[in-house]
């Protein structure tokens, strides 16, 4: 009798985590200081790691920082190759100068592309070389199924890794760098009188303990995060990818995250072998779509597993239709997203408050490419010409070549940027004297400035 009711409590188990997770590609749980997995499913499979690549961005750039390679106050340079990547950017004018402090800030929390690209033309001289150094880093960490193409994470199928390497990345960020840790445990930042919010946010406002890491989506990857909660003196570590929407995404890790803090790990993350399977289809996007506020409530409830018997209302598939609306429905019939938020993540436990982030006071250029182990590493493992750098695409070509021949008609028939208040000094648009210049001087004029406004829907963060 104790062996059948095992084994129905065992089928029941596995019935449960089904639909919960049937709109996740794959994902990892691991314990930050040891790297036992807890929790995974086709952890090994090869994915898109969209913006989560920012991650090695960062560690690149901790590490020539560690090495005396470059400080935090090392001057970082817009060039006109960073202003070309396409948004999320911060849209600074060709010239305009800030510290790697500030990079660091923006492409952790804000995760703007032309910045991470800028960083890696100051570390190593080049972008080409920083993809060098990222891939070369990667090769060193046993990230055996991940290959760099930028520093950002945009579209390029060549560019891939799973959730078991980046679990390994975002365990060696937290343990070589925790000076990180104090950047991306921030929900926003404020540049001038711009508040630019995380899509980190709301997990890092609502999920007890949380404190890192960082977000991505592509539409070939969907929604991915790397994600860090300590609890008792105890972190743990979730590495998502695939999900159908911002929320879901955030509300199955803090899922996870719960369940997972009354488990022990097994076995450790680097002994996980081989590969289990390619990256999605293009247009992983449009087939894996946002499960709507029924799903969400019928997978995520809060009120519903604090009664103890979430796991066999999740058993039975037809959980949505049971699902009463009345309690997260607006008087239009709309779904009340705030009580959403709160029954799925939990209400906000701290305030939400940017840090203030600004240009800095940048001084001389980092010593590119000047350390011994990474070009040894670099000549003798990954040459730097061997490195596939991403195929110019054909319709951002064409973007360029547009926005090229209609900036002069814009620059003369739009005001751009940020208002200047009037009590700055400085001339518009130095961006040689970006220190003293009025706020949205440093900001391409016209088509370029690319600061963009978060969606109010949660389905969209």
């Amino acid at each position: 009798m104790t062996s059948i009711f095992l084994t129905v409590c065992l089928v029941v188990l596995g019935l449960s985590w089904g639909p919960a997770r049937a709109d996740i590609g794959a994902y990892i749980l691991i314990d930050a200081n040891s790297g036992a997995v807890i929790e995974q499913e086709n952890a090994t499979r090869k994915w898109y790691p969209a913006s989560l690549t920012k991650m090695m961005t960062a560690y690149v750039t901790f590490k020539a920082i560690r090495e005396g390679r470059a400080t935090l106050n090392s001057a970082v340079v817009q060039s006109k190759n960073s202003l070309a990547e396409p948004p999320s950017k911060m849209g600074f004018k060709v010239g305009t100068r800030f510290t790697i402090d500030t990079a660091l800030k923006i492409i952790l929390i804000k995760s703007a592309n032309d910045v991470a690209v800028a960083l890696g033309e100051a570390i190593a001289g080049s972008e080409a070389g920083f993809i060098a150094m990222m891939n070369a880093e990667a090769k060193r960490l046993g990230m055996t199924n991940t290959h760099f193409t930028n520093p950002h994470g945009l579209p390029d199928n060549r560019m891939v890794t799973t959730p078991r390497d980046m679990a390994i990345l975002a365990m060696a960020l937290r343990r070589d760098f925790p000076e990180a840790r104090e950047i991306y445990k921030n929900p926003g930042i404020r540049f001038g009188k711009k508040t630019l919010r995380s899509a980190n946010r709301e997990f890092l406002l609502r999920v007890p303990g949380a404190n890192g890491m960082k977000t991505g989506y592509i539409c070939n990857s969907g929604y991915n995060v790397a994600a860090s909660v300590t609890r008792g003196g105890r972190t743990l570590i979730a590495v998502i990818m695939g999900a159908g929407s911002g929320l879901e995404r955030t509300a199955f890790a803090r899922q996870l995250f719960d369940e997972g803090f009354r488990k022990r790990g097994g076995q450790n993350v680097s002994s996980l072998r081989g590969t289990s399977g390619n990256p999605p289809a293009d247009g992983y996007c449009r087939r894996n779509k946002s499960p709507g506020a029924k799903a969400y409530m019928a997978r995520f409830d809060m009120e519903n597993e604090k009664q103890g018997g979430f796991l066999f209302f999740k058993a039975n598939r037809n959980a949505e239709a049971k699902v009463d609306e009345a309690g997260f429905t607006l008087a239009n019939g709309k779904p009340d997203w705030a009580k959403i938020l709160d029954r799925t993540l939990g209400p906000r436990r701290i305030a939400y408050r940017p840090i203030q982030v600004g240009l800095g006071n940048p001084g001389g250029a980092p010593v590119a490419g000047a350390a011994p182990a990474v070009a040894a590493i670099s000549a003798t493992e990954i040459e730097l010409e061997e490195i596939p750098l991403p195929v110019a695409n054909p319709v951002r070509r064409a973007q360029n070549e547009i926005r090229h021949q209609l900036q002069p008609t814009a620059e003369a028939n739009v005001a751009g940027g940020i208002p200047p208040t009037g009590d700055e000094g400085g001339q518009p648009g130095a961006a040689t004297d970006a220190a003293n210049a009025a706020p949205g001087s440093i900001f391409r004029k016209g088509l370029d400035f690319t600061v963009p406004v978060p969606a109010k829907s949660p389905l969209k963060q």
